[in-house]
Formats: structure tokens, sequence, C-alpha cells
């Protein structure tokens, strides 16, 4: 039996903190187009994701208040919105891929077989 039992600790813990920032069904796949394409606008994440506009529109509200995304808005003629990631942001990007490589270990563990396309570094 083991002496100590290791808690899953609450708010003021940071893997908790940590946990909080990227839950949620479409924060890591936002944070993956944005790592690997760059500054993107509204659209053409939306159809990187292929998300409904209320579930990227909190999800990008929720990601830029923990610090991870940054909105810039152009007031010109048309008006736009371009979305990129923080430096902090960025820094999730060699956990995401070490992620991806777990994903293809679990997919060859339970016979399935698909592409992952990891790079370092982002599209320029």
């Amino acid at each position: 039996m083991k002496e100590e039992i290791v808690m899953y600790c609450g708010v003021d813990c940071p893997v908790s903190y940590a946990f909080r920032a990227i839950e949620g069904k479409w924060k890591l796949p936002t944070m993956y187009v944005l790592c690997r394409n760059g500054t993107l606008r509204y659209n053409e994440l939306k159809k990187a994701l292929g998300v409904t506009n209320m579930m990227l529109t909190n999800t990008l509200k929720e990601l830029e208040e923990f610090g991870l995304v940054r909105r810039t808005q152009y007031n010109e003629i048309p008006p736009h919105v371009e979305y990129s990631m923080t430096e902090i942001g960025e820094s999730l990007l060699p956990v995401i891929n070490e992620f991806g490589k777990w994903g293809e270990l679990l997919m060859q563990n339970n016979g399935t077989t698909g592409v992952c396309h990891i790079k370092d570094e982002k599209v320029k």
C-alpha cells in the first residue's frame, strides 16, 4: 500500500490552472491551428476547425482571457480581425507535438492508422 497518495490540487495549483486554461473541446485544436499557421482571420480559423461561430467566439474569448491568443482588430475598410498566438501560447507547441506523438502510439496500440503532420515550428 502506498504511503502517500498524490491528490489533485485546487485552484492555486499550477497544474490545475493550466488544465483550466486549455480545457474544453475547441481550445487545443484552436491553439494547434494557430501555432501551425500563424496569424489567421476569423473565417480562416473557422474553416480550418469546422466549428460553429458561437463555439469559436467563446473559445477565442477564453483563450484571450488566459493570455494565450492575441486578437488584433483593424478599423479599416473593410474592417477585419486577426488572431495569433502569444509567446506564452506558442510555448505550448512542443507539448502539443508530444501529445501528437503519444496519439500515434495510442492509435498503433489500438490498431488504428492515421496521418499526423507534426513539426516543431509553425508554418510561415
